[in-house]
């Protein structure tokens, strides 16, 4: 599996697991939602800056998006 999917796939896994939906995401770390789903389907690449902000609005550390789990 490529980095872009690990890191689309743990984006999705955290959202659901802080009971959070995709939309709401999206309004946590203001980023377009669109971009998200491009994101989560490893169709993207991603900044880092973005990682950040979606680890911030996700309260995790940033391993846990890269890492595969």
């Amino acid at each position: 599996m490529n980095v872009l999917k690990i890191i689309g796939n743990n984006i999705v896994r955290l959202w659901k697991a802080e009971n959070l939906t995709q939309k709401d995401l999206c309004g946590l770390a203001q980023i377009d939602r669109s971009y998200l789903s491009e994101l989560e389907n490893g169709k993207m690449n991603v900044t880092i800056k973005s990682l950040v902000t979606i680890a911030h609005a996700l309260k995790c550390e940033l391993k846990d998006l890269i890492l595969k789990i």
